[in-house]
């Protein structure tokens, strides 16, 4: 009977003591681990996102880009951080895909965090080199199946989005065309330009303007439905790739174990951000917006994460494409 009472005194304090402990949260900066290089549409994400949520919070988010291995070494040290919610990270579809590019990661992907909410999608553009001789995608596909042997396709690494477009497209044409892997988005869009490369696929945030100027080919965007900002690029999915859909989505998670309290405070926080006439504006300049309220929440987020692992484990496993 002592040990019972004991027990329900012990789970009561712990109750108290984390109501408290989110109570005052946060009286502190917190840090937002962002898996990319500065400069990059993540980083410009994260940046725009902190700053509004910064002022909700009246706390300073410091955004910290902890680079390298496709991003697990941000995604290792938000698992392992206190979950006290001074750490933070966000991180894009990659996060789905390293559970199986990475056969030896040091987390589990599905139960390493703690979601708080998605902050985006940003769709991508299925591009070629000026001269190349289709123009729509129809054609395209039709030409590949012809002379993918003798071409190329960039992509910015293991599990970047542009390789992952790029294993979609692939996948669903039934073609393989030869890889090219570069250190970033910057210069697979050089070489493009320049008619080094023959393809690649790229985030519109990227691609808006080389389009707009004609510098690059634009094949398609990767929705099931044209973008009022590009009405003029038709979708996959009318072009004849049924179903063809992949966006570049963005969410923000917490350790494990991180108070619900604290969780569902920062949840709060981001939707309310979202809403942020100025985030909305920098976002767009960007060209991609906040996803509706109702995604922006540690349920969505977690559906969204546990469908996109299983979405993407047979398609790098059969592509045999693994980063370890």
């Amino acid at each position: 009977m002592q040990k019972k009472k004991t027990a329900a005194i012990a789970l009561a304090f712990a109750m108290v003591s984390s109501a408290g402990l989110a109570q005052n949260y946060p009286n502190r900066p917190i840090t937002l681990l962002v898996p990319f290089a500065a400069g990059g549409a993540t980083d410009t994400v994260a940046r725009v996102t902190a700053q509004s949520m910064s002022k909700l919070l009246g706390q300073t988010i410091v955004v910290e880009n902890a680079t390298g291995a496709g991003g697990t070494i941000a995604a290792t040290r938000a698992s392992r951080a206190e979950p006290d919610g001074y750490t933070i990270l966000i991180h894009h579809i990659g996060i789905s895909t390293a559970a199986t590019l990475y056969r030896k990661l040091a987390y589990d992907t599905k139960t390493a965090f703690a979601p708080i909410g998605l902050v985006t999608n940003a769709p991508m553009t299925i591009i070629g080199r000026p001269d190349l001789p289709p123009n729509a995608l129809a054609e395209l596909v039709t030409y590949i199946k012809a002379n993918g042997d003798k071409m190329t396709f960039g992509n910015a690494g293991l599990g970047a989005a542009s390789h992952l477009c790029g294993l979609l497209f692939m996948n669903a044409i039934g073609k393989e065309i030869l890889t090219v892997p570069y250190k970033g988005n910057a210069p697979i869009m050089n070489d493009l330009i320049a008619k080094q490369i023959d393809l690649s696929c790229d985030q519109t945030t990227n691609t808006t303007g080389p389009i707009a100027s004609k510098l690059i080919k634009a094949y398609a965007i990767t929705t099931k439905t044209r973008l009022a900002s590009m009405p003029d690029l038709p979708a996959a999915d009318e072009s004849g790739l049924k179903g063809f859909e992949l966006g570049a989505w963005h969410g923000i998670y917490a350790p494990k174990g991180t108070p619900d309290d604290i969780v569902q405070k920062l949840s709060k926080t981001l939707q309310e951000a979202l809403r942020d006439p100025d985030l909305v504006k920098r976002f767009n300049d960007i060209n991609t917006e906040p996803v509706p309220q109702n995604e922006a929440t540690p349920e969505a987020l977690k559906a969204k994460l546990i469908s996109e692992v299983d979405r993407w484990a047979p398609i790098i496993k059969a592509a045999g494409q693994f980063a370890d």
